[in-house]
Parts: structure tokens; C-alpha cells; sequence
């Protein structure tokens, strides 16, 4: 078996859970005997520092794909004669979209469908783009790979797409990685974090991750309780009217902004975390809930989409539209400490559940079902 993966899409540093996704599967599936891998990468991804994709055959296709329209031209355009030049029998596209024609068999990962369900989630063209590639890559692949059964039920219901040719594959969680985490002190002055317990929560600075709503809760917590919120994620346009929100709520005190930070300092935030929430609207499946459960730190999470199959009872969960909700579940966290001793204990169990290995041998699974069928 003879399998392209499509990563056109993949710029190293910052394609988020989609990168982690390619990063972890790639390893697993080239050490599967019997099945040929070809992997087609970007300009950045070809020429950066050596990834995964960099073992194993691979092809560079002929765009930069920070650049929207070339991504999708390469993906388009290229990728499918290359492919075929390849001789692959099957091509894997990791992100959502895929080519839409070529000889080859077609599996597409898709992830969510964050452009439909809450359009606020990307910005300007990019969401009239997705609300046509989404849907005529999932038609025009034999298997449809979903993260979680919630997103089965979207890709159904929303893209008209039968269940029967939908596979739900869970993603897993890594080992925590081999860096030693920059040291609390080190750490609170170096993002002047004061001496207030901290609430973290990784996520992109994103509109349907509800950071607003988020600020809001945070503002109503008393003044003398109300912990150091964290925000480390990659800048976006919205992350202005986060800034100015908190300056309005008059808490620019007590939040933090950060940019990606590097691995030694996320991890001194998990260790030097009270606590991790993560109030989004929507997620394909919510790897940041995971990530914040394997190192044992106590989870609130929204109770929508992905995040209940996610989180299991190792979280506390709340309405992520309602402000009150989210407050009360914070300030629970901050108080109840035999709760929090709880969701310490049971968080890693809960993330252990999830393991890259079964990932990869179920997506070897769906490989055999697309070229069966």
C-alpha cells in the first residue's frame, strides 16, 4: 500500500493541533511494515528544521502555503499530479480540505467544522473558502476521518455525508516532553506574574475560543481572590480586542497575554498552575483539555461539542454561555481543594486513555476500508 500524505498545508511553528497531528502519526505509521509513505510538503515545511516528514520519502510542493491561495492551489493544482507520478494508491489529507480530482483513493481527517458551526472562528475569505473545499473534500473522499463522535454528527448532519463512510478516530496524547521546567520564580517575573495563584488556559486568540467571555468571568471573581489569568497562543487580530477588553474591566492587572511561549516556560506554567480552563464554543476534539489533565493539573472545560467525550468526569465542566457559570466553576476550582486533589488524580488517567499508537492503527484501519471499497 502506497500512501501519500498531503501536508500542503503545514507551516512548522504554526498550524497548532493540526502540526501535533502530522508530528505524532507520521513516526507511527512509517514503522508500519508493509505500507509505503510519500509524504508532499510546502516550501517552509521543506526547508525548515527537520520534522517527521523529513524521514521518510517526501516531495515538495511548489507554493508557501502561508499564503491561502497558494495552499489551496498547491493542494488543487499540484498535489494531485504529483501523486499520481508517485504512484500512490491513496491520498491521506490531514487538514480538512483535499484535492478534489486525481486516480487515487482519498481519506480526509476533518477535524471540525469550525467555518459553519461558529463562523466567527476565521476571518474574511478564509471562511467562504472552507465552506466550499470542506464539503467537497468530505464528498469526494471514500473515508472521512472525525477526531470525535460529536464531529460525525456535524459531518453528517451539515455536509450531507453518510455515516457509514465516517470513521471516528480519537487523537492521543504524547509523552510530556524531556525539558525541565523554567522555575516559578524564574517564571513569575519573567511575565510579571505577581504572587497571585494562576489560571491558565492555552488557546489560539480566537473568537469561538471565548476568551471574552472568559475576561468577563474573570473581572466579577473579587478582587482579592481573583487569580492571574494566563493566555499564552499565537497573536491574532482578535487578541486587540482582548487587551482593550480587559482594559475596560479594568483587570489589565491581573491578565497576561503571552505569544507562544517556548516549552520550557509552558511547562513551568502547568507546574506553577492553581488551575487550567478552557471555555471554547466549539472543538473538533479539545487536545488542550488533554494536555493540561496529563500533567495533572485541575480542568474546567466548556460542556459543548467534542469536550464532554474529552474530558470525561476528570473536569469540571460549565455553559460556556453563561459568564456566572464559568466564574462559579474558577472559583470552585480556586477554593475546593479535596476537588482539586481529585481532577489531579484523575486527570492523567483520564488523558491516558487516549494513545497515538491506537490513533495510527485505526488510520491503517481506514486505509484498508478506502481501498477496499
Amino acid at each position: 500500500m502506497h500512501v501519500g500524505l498531503n501536508l500542503v498545508y503545514l507551516v512548522p511553528g504554526e498550524t497548532g493541533g493540526m502540526e501535533v497531528y502530522a508530528r505524532e502519526l507520521i513516526p507511527r505509521l512509517a514503522a508500519v511494515e508493509g505500507l509505503r509513505l510519500t509524504a508532499f510538503v510546502n516550501r517552509e515545511a521543506a526547508a525548515g528544521e527537520p520534522g517527521p516528514w523529513h524521514a521518510i520519502p517526501h516531495e515538495t510542493v511548489p507554493v508557501d502555503a502561508r499564503s491561502r491561495f497558494q495552499w489551496v492551489w498547491g493542494e488543487q493544482r499540484h498535489l494531485p499530479r504529483m501523486a499520481a507520478r508517485a504512484g500512490c494508491d491513496l491520498v491521506h489529507s490531514l487538514a480538512s480540505t483535499a484535492p478534489v480530482w486525481g486516480r487515487f483513493k482519498r481519506v480526509t481527517t476533518v477535524h471540525d467544522l469550525n467555518y459553519k458551526m461558529v463562523p466567527e472562528a476565521h476571518f474574511g475569505l478564509l471562511r467562504l473558502g472552507m465552506g466550499v473545499l470542506v464539503p467537497a473534500a468530505a464528498r469526494r473522499s471514500q473515508r472521512v476521518i472525525v477526531d470525535a463522535a460529536s464531529t460525525a454528527v456535524d459531518v453528517e448532519r451539515h455536509l450531507g455525508v453518510p455515516r457509514a463512510k465516517i470513521d471516528v478516530v480519537p487523537l492521543g496524547v504524547g509523552q510530556q516532553p524531556a525539558v525541565a521546567p523554567t522555575p516559578e520564580p524564574e517564571l513569575r517575573a519573567k511575565l510579571d506574574l505577581g504572587d497571585r495563584p494562576i489560571l491558565l488556559t492555552a488557546s489560539a486568540k480566537r473568537p469561538h475560543k471565548n476568551l471574552m467571555r472568559l475576561l468577563e468571568a474573570h473581572a466579577k471573581i473579587g478582587a482579592a481572590e481573583r487569580p492571574m489569568l494566563v493566555l499564552p497562543g499565537y497573536s491574532t487580530p482578535h487578541e486587540a480586542d482582548l487587551i482593550g477588553r480587559a482594559a475596560y474591566l479594568g483587570t489589565s492587572d491581573q491578565v497576561r497575554f503571552p505569544d507562544w511561549v517556548d516549552q520550557a516556560d509552558l511547562e513551568g506554567l502547568y507546574a506553577a498552575a492553581t488551575a487550567f480552563v478552557f471555555p471554547s464554543l466549539y472543538e473538533g476534539f479539545g487536545l488542550p483539555v488533554l494536555e493540561a489533565m496529563r500533567r495533572g493539573v485541575p480542568v474546567a472545560c466548556s460542556n459543548r461539542s467534542s469536550l464532554p467525550e474529552v474530558a470525561g468526569d476528570a473536569a469540571l465542566t460549565f455553559d460556556p454561555e453563561d459568564g456566572a457559570a464559568i466564574g462559579a466553576a474558577i472559583v470552585r476550582l480556586l477554593k475546593d481543594e479535596p476537588l482539586r486533589a481529585r481532577l489531579r488524580r484523575d486527570g492523567p488517567a483520564q488523558a491516558g486513555r487516549f494513545d497515538w499508537e491506537a490513533t495510527a492503527s485505526a488510520t491503517l484501519a481506514v486505509y484498508e476500508r478506502a481501498l477496499a471499497g
